[in-house]
């Protein structure tokens, strides 16, 4: 095999990587803007491997991708990259338009220039998968429905528009054009490498540092959540055993208030960060501070993940209780690499690039 992947050097798309190159004999190729949410020493365990190549590339550059496919010749291309962060998608949704929307697109129509040149083995042995989000679907009602694969669109955010529009036009692809594509919507992940914009990384980091620890509204909002390495087997999986023209929903069985993340987050810095707590801190709990909701923001999510269970035989390995500890584990064990994020010193390496 020999994958393209989109976005390789953010979080989801850094942990697909580091699977494919440590369990896998796949080469692989990462292309990715390399925005403030790219970070290249996420891939340091690996960018030595000779299986592994990297190459700047802005997936809205046509003659750019068209060069990376014709030097490549991928078998499958895996199409993570994506603005992903709803707060900014409030407050600039250009952004977003321009890379999950154009950029998807731009991503198809070189994908299907490149498909159509291959012989016919190769073309049908070609596949093209989509990751998405839940956040497509909108919010749930009550608490006994969960999404499906076939559950009616309706995004909320301007983040979770454009990424609908994108799968609209992947599925548009393979209708029209016949190109084998497969789509995949997740649950919020987390895990190790994780952004610290995002609510976990955020709220250890905070409270590490002694700062307030933000809830939108009451913290009554409901997620899913599914820890990052259990998404990366389960995207391999749908790549290299999925059907083609399918969607399959990832989710973790793990539905948790936001607020009660938050405290079972602060529990968990009790038990091993209780010797680093800031000065004048009795509890990490005390630094809770509630503010204002977000706009538009859904109350909940849940995926039902029995189809990928049953057709590819995926579920996930960790809890929500051993993934979380995993990930406060890493936060505390690797400083030097959100402490290089948070000082913007990680814009500067570049580990896995040509000399």
């Amino acid at each position: 095999m020999k994958i393209l992947i989109t976005g390789g050097s953010g979080f989801i798309g850094s942990a697909v990587v580091r699977h494919l190159i440590e369990n896998t004999t796949a080469d692989v190729m990462n292309i990715d803007k390399l925005t403030y949410a790219g970070n290249q020493e996420s891939l340091a365990s690996i960018c030595r491997s000779p299986r592994y190549h990297f190459d700047r590339v802005d997936i809205c550059d046509r003659v750019s991708l068209d060069r990376v496919f014709s030097e490549f010749q991928p078998t499958h291309v895996m199409h993570l990259a994506a603005e992903s962060h709803v707060d900014r998608s409030i407050d600039k949704p250009d952004a977003f338009i321009e890379t999950n929307i154009f950029g998807t697109y731009s991503l198809l129509e070189a994908t299907r220039h490149y498909w159509c040149t291959l012989n016919e083995t190769k073309r049908v042995a070609f596949r093209f998968h989509h990751i998405s989000t839940d956040e497509v679907y909108g919010d749930l009602e009550g608490m006994d429905t969960l999404f499906t694969e076939t559950t009616s669109y309706a995004p909320s955010s301007p983040y979770s528009a454009s990424k609908a529009s994108s799968d609209h036009l992947v599925r548009a692809w393979q209708r029209t054009y016949g190109l084998p594509t497969l789509l995949t919507n997740c649950s919020n992940n987390y895990g190790p490498y994780h952004f610290p914009e995002k609510l976990i990384p955020h709220i250890i980091l905070n409270a590490l540092a002694g700062k307030s620890l933000p809830v939108y509204g009451d913290g009554h909002q409901i997620r899913d959540w599914l820890y990052v390495e259990d998404h990366a087997r389960a995207l391999v999986k749908v790549v290299t055993e999925g059907s083609v023209g399918e969607t399959y929903n990832i989710g973790g069985h793990n539905e948790k208030k936001n607020i009660e993340v938050v405290f079972t987050l602060c529990s968990l810095l009790e038990e091993f960060a209780a010797d680093v707590k800031p000065a004048g801190i009795a509890k990490y709990e005390d630094l809770i501070a509630f503010v204002k909701d977000r706009p538009g923001h859904d109350v909940r999510y849940a995926i039902d993940a029995s189809k990928i269970e049953r057709e590819l035989g995926w579920k996930p390995e960790e809890t929500f209780e051993s993934g979380l500890r995993k990930t406060v584990e890493w936060y505390l064990n690797n400083r030097e690499w959100w402490q290089r994020v948070l000082n913007g010193e990680y814009k500067l390496s570049r580990l896995g690039e040509k000399a």
